[in-house]
C-alpha cells in the first residue's frame, strides 16, 4: 500500500509563515492507529501549528520503506508544494510507539539509501516522541523489529536502527512521555533516548507517568498521562513554536474534549 500525507492546517488567524509537525501514528509496523493520527494533528492545528498525517508504508513492506515515506514527507512540507505557509526552519516530527521509531530514526539521520532523501532536509527540527520504541537491542519490542526488519536480521542493522546509539550533538531537541508500568513498550525506551540526547548536550524533557496502558493516545481522562499534551503545549511555547498562554490553555480544552 502506498503512503499517504494528510493536511490538517494551523486553526489560527495569525499571518505568516507557520511551524508544522509530521505525525507518524504507532502500530509496531504492522498497521496505523486512527486515534494516534487525525485527532493528534486536530490538537496540534488548535496551537496554531500546521500538522501532516503519514500513513506510511508497514509490513509486508520492510525498511528503509517506512523511513523513505517519512523523508519524503518531510522535503514535501519543507517544500511548501501543499500551498500551506510553513516556516521551513521550524519543521517537527511527532510520533507515537513504533511510530516513534520511526521519528527517532528520523531524528538520527538514518539512512535509507537515498542520496535524495538522506540530505540535512529531511532531519526534523524537533521531536515530540509518545511511548516509543527506541531500541531493537534492548528490552526489544519484537512485534516492531520483526515487523521492520523480517526474521533474523544482521547486529549491524539493529544497531543501525537503535535511535539511542546513533544521537550526535546535531540531533533535535525531543520531548518524550512514558509510563511506568507500560507492559508493551518499556519505559526504558525513553529513558535510553533522553539519556543519549542529554549526555550529548541536546536539550530534551522526559515525563514519565506512574500508571497508564500502552497506546494512550491524546490520554484524555487518564490519571497523570492526561496532563502530556499541555505539558507538550507549553514546551512548544518555549521553543517559540506557539504562544505559552493559548497553546496551554488549547492542549487542555482539546484533549480534554477527546
Amino acid at each position: 500500500m502506498a503512503a499517504t500525507l494528510t493536511a490538517v492546517p494551523a486553526h489560527s488567524d495569525a499571518g505568516g509563515a507557520r511551524p508544522a509537525v509530521l505525525v507518524l501514528p504507532g502500530g509496531g509496523y504492522a498497521r496505523q492507529a486512527g486515534h494516534e493520527a487525525e485527532p493528534v494533528a486536530e490538537w496540534l492545528a488548535g496551537l496554531g501549528i500546521h500538522a501532516f498525517v503519514l500513513r506510511y508504508r508497514v509490513a509486508p513492506d520492510r525498511h528503509p520503506a517506512p523511513l523513505e515515506d517519512a523523508k519524503e514527507a518531510m522535503l514535501h512540507i519543507r517544500s511548501g508544494a501543499h500551498g500551506l505557509a510553513i516556516d521551513p526552519e521550524r519543521v517537527g516530527v511527532l510520533g507515537f510507539s513504533a511510530g516513534g521509531h520511526l521519528a527517532a530514526t528520523l531524528s538520527t539521520a538514518a539512512v535509507t539509501g537515498s542520496p535524495r532523501l538522506d540530505v540535512p532536509e529531511a532531519v526534523p527540527n524537533i521531536s515530540v516522541l509518545c511511548y516509543p520504541v527506541v531500541s531493537c537491542t534492548e528490552d526489544v519490542h519484537q512485534g516492531s523489529v520483526d515487523n521492520l526488519l523480517g526474521q533474523a536480521p544482521s547486529s549491524d542493522i539493529l544497531a543501525a536502527l537503535s535511535a539511542d546509539l546513533q544521537v550526535t550533538a546535531e540531533t533535535p531537541p525531543a520531548f518524550l512521555w512514558h509510563t511506568a508500568d507500560d507492559a508493551a513498550v518499556p519505559v526504558s525506551h525513553s529513558l535510553r533516548y533522553a539519556g543519549a540526547l542529554l549526555g550529548a548536550g541536546v536539550p530534551a524533557e522526559l515525563h514519565v507517568f506512574p500508571e497508564g496502558r500502552h497506546g494512550l493516545g491524546l490520554a484524555a481522562g487518564e490519571p497523570g498521562a492526561e496532563q502530556w499534551p499541555a505539558l507538550c503545549a507549553d514546551w512548544l511555547a518555549r521553543a517559540g513554536w506557539t504562544f505559552p498562554a493559548a497553546s496551554v490553555q488549547q492542549a487542555r480544552v482539546t484533549a480534554g474534549a477527546k
